[in-house]
């Protein structure tokens, strides 16, 4: 019962949900107000909801039902469009057929008929008509998907057939202007996607003498083509496709650097496509052979008067007149010039750059010192293109967009290839601009650990030894070359400095390290750096120019910290003895001490584990010593006054405060106790810090020694309490 009542519920609620008038707002305001509470609210939601998902679960059963019936009536849409299409051309081509018969024929068609007529044979005389234009008409397209252009008419019918045929493509009316070009065959074809064998489009192929020109269909206008594209047979090679059903009656088309695949209707076409497309090209050969010959063949002796009967020639001139076509004669008759612009396309396809470049060489030696006359020229212009598509195949083997694994050497074969051809200047950049996207690369992704040093030193090691084999590589590859390439070279070293010390700085100094974690990797960076000697190339000035800005607000930033630090503990000054409680802690600031350079750290010592001095005073010492001993890792001259101007303004805060404390206090005891950390400060340390930074930077620092002798002035006449802090 239940469920009969909640059956009917729910098919009430869809059948108000699906009225005409229903309002969403009106409907809300009245549940709201008949609901008793916010369970009421949350079933109805419920039960909306569920009615929701039952509608979508519906909807989606009948698409699925009618899937299978959407695809099958799309596939016989798409076959009536084909046979609509095929019969379309077919009613084109035969009108195209009878608007061309020359009005000339038909008196001649007038007159057989009227013998018909007169002999009684209807019949014969509509088969003689037949039989005349069939004769006349053997340029003309068939109507069918492929012609051929056989015998018949001279060449003013097939001009005059290439030009009624090419009336009919959009865009191509320059083709007409070329003289001698006729048509040879032409027929519909359908082109096909290579990588993935899909359909594209419908075409038609028109095949003249010289070149093949692809037109695409234009579906809004029958019978009419637009302008594809034009390619000369001498580019082209034509590779027949074995059937792979469906995919049958298929050839390729090849022209350097691309490549189309095309349909044709049946085996049929597709034999007449590929003999005709191979006899047009041998033809071609044949002629153009024949050209060359016979522009290279010597002209006939010139007629020469005897001296006897020229009374005005000079005597002493006894030379023979050289004739000019023999100083023009070049034989260009041999079979590998003939096949060259060929062969070059062959090792082009095949990846065969060094071929290439040795045919170019050896045409170019048999070439030397010889004259230029129309034929060379004409030979060098294939020759040139065939260049041009190498030139740019080699650029792209060194282009950043192909792989850059196997390091420098992988890219030797196509740089020595264009160096080759005359191209070193651009082998340089594209070398050094693919060198630098793998440098990049491999920085990207290296992974960032969690110890800043591990990542420093695996960083140097990529670059530094990528940098390295660059340069051993850029040497073998340009020994010998215009020197202006070693100076591209140092400029993309400095740049490629550049990008190291980007991803360096990023994560040494922007990451707040401290200053000896910082000093560490700068160190690392500085070892690496010096290892390029090795091959003559010392960046290490480099190196410092680029991180001179980052270490000297490093330092800075340290300083202030030191500063800081000091001035807090100043505030907190008793001036009471140091007791470490243990003789182990005793014995540990000891070898401190002794580390910072403080060797006589053991006449402050008293009985049992007291120091006679501050703590304030031990603990600036440690500390300076520490910062000048990092700082001194960092060191490089243009750091000199920035570390020197640090030292100085640390060292004044504790010398302020101890020369004011002195000043100030007025108990006996203290203020001996003040006189002796005055007494190992001025005596102690700074003679200590004066003389490590003499060791590390290799001169003494003026500013130090000025500085110590100012607080010994300050020392002896100590009657001024005025604060100078």
């Amino acid at each position: 019962m239940a469920m009969a009542m909640s059956d009917s519920g729910a098919s009430r609620l869809r059948r108000q949900l699906e009225s005409g008038g229903f309002e969403a707002r009106l409907y809300v305001k009245q549940l709201s107000q008949q609901s008793d509470g916010d369970r009421d609210l949350q079933e109805h939601r419920q039960r909306i909801q569920a009615l929701a998902e039952e509608t979508a679960q519906n909807l989606k059963r009948n698409v699925y039902q009618n899937y299978r019936q959407f695809i099958e009536t799309a596939r016989e849409i798409s076959y009536l469009e084909s046979e609509m299409y095929q019969l379309s051309h077919l009613l084109t081509e035969q009108k195209s057929s009878l608007e061309s018969i020359p009005l000339t024929l038909l008196p001649a068609a007038a007159a057989a008929g009227a013998a018909a007529a007169s002999g009684g044979e209807e019949g014969g005389g509509g088969a003689g008509v037949r039989d005349h234009l069939r004769g006349q008409a053997g340029f003309f397209p068939s109507p069918g998907g492929a012609s051929r252009d056989s015998s018949g008419p001279g060449e003013e019918g097939k001009q005059r057939t290439l030009t009624t045929l090419l009336e009919k493509v959009e865009g191509c009316r320059h083709l007409l202007e070329t003289p001698g070009q006729y048509l040879v065959y032409n027929g519909d074809l359908v082109e096909y996607e290579a990588d993935h064998m899909a359909q594209l489009q419908r075409v038609h192929g028109f095949l003249m003498n010289d070149c093949l020109l692809v037109a695409t269909w234009l579906p809004q206008r029958r019978g009419m083509y637009r302008y594809n594209a034009l390619y000369p047979l001498d580019g082209l090679a034509v590779v027949n496709v074995k059937d792979n059903p469906p995919m049958k009656d298929m050839f390729k088309l090849l022209m350097f650097p691309e490549s189309r695949i095309f349909q044709a209707e049946n085996a049929k076409i597709k034999r007449e496509w590929l003999e005709v497309l191979e006899e047009t090209k041998r033809a071609l050969s044949e002629k153009r052979r024949r050209g060359q010959e016979e522009a290279a063949a010597p002209r006939g002796p010139p007629q020469v008067t005897s001296k006897a009967g020229n009374p005005f020639e000079d005597e002493d001139d006894g030379e023979p007149a050289v004739p000019e076509a023999e100083e023009e004669k070049v034989d260009l008759s041999v079979e590998w010039i003939q096949e060259l612009p060929e062969d070059l396309d062959v090792c082009i396809a095949q990846r065969d750059f060094e071929g290439a470049v040795d045919l170019l060489d050896k045409l170019n030696r048999y070439l030397e010192d010889k004259p230029s006359p129309p034929p060379v020229k004409e030979l060098r212009a294939r020759v040139d293109e065939r260049v041009r598509q190498l030139t740019e195949v080699l650029v792209f083997e060194l282009s950043p967009d192909r792989s850059l694994r196997g390091g420098p050497k992988a890219t030797r074969r196509a740089v020595s290839q264009l160096i080759r051809l005359g191209q070193c200047t651009k082998a340089c950049e594209l070398f050094l601009r693919n060198r630098a996207a793998a440098v990049h690369t491999a920085i990207r992704q290296l992974r960032i650990e969690g110890a800043t040093l591990l990542y420093i030193h695996k960083l140097c090691h990529v670059f530094f030894t990528s940098l390295l084999e660059t340069a051993r590589e850029f040497e073998t590859d340009f020994a010998g070359t215009d020197s202006g390439c070693y100076s591209a070279f140092v400029v993309w070293a400095r740049s490629a400095m550049g990008m190291f010390v980007d991803a360096f700085s990023k994560q040494v100094f922007d990451s707040k390290e401290s200053l000896s974690t910082a000093a560490e990797c700068v160190k690392v960076a500085k070892e690496h750096c010096q290892q390029l000697g090795d091959i003559g190339l010392d960046l290490t000035f480099i190196i410092h120019a680029l991180l001179v800005k980052d270490i000297r607000g490093a330092l800075h930033s340290y300083k202030e910290i030191i500063i800081e630090a000091t001035k807090h503990r100043n505030s907190e000054e008793m001036w009471r003895r140091m007791n470490l409680m243990t003789p182990e802690a005793l014995g540990k600031l000891k070898e401190e001490m002794k580390s910072c350079g403080v060797g006589n750290f053991e006449q402050y010592t008293g009985d049992d584990c007291w120091v006679n001095l501050s703590y304030t005073v031990v603990a600036f010492t440690k500390q300076t010593m520490g910062f000048l001993e990092e700082a001194l890792k960092l060191y490089f001259p243009e750091l000199h006054m920035v570390l020197l101007e640090s030292l100085v303004e640390i060292i004044l805060v504790a010398v302020q405060h101890v020369d004011y404390s002195l000043r100030c206090e007025q108990d006996p005891e203290k203020k001996a106790f003040i006189r002796q950390n005055a007494s190992f400060l001025y005596e102690t340390v700074l003679p200590v810090v004066e003389k490590r930074f003499e060791e590390g930077v290799g001169k003494p620092a003026k500013q130090l020694q000025d500085l110590r002798n100012a607080s010994r002035l300050m020392r002896v006449n100590p009657e001024s309490t005025t604060s100078v802090v």
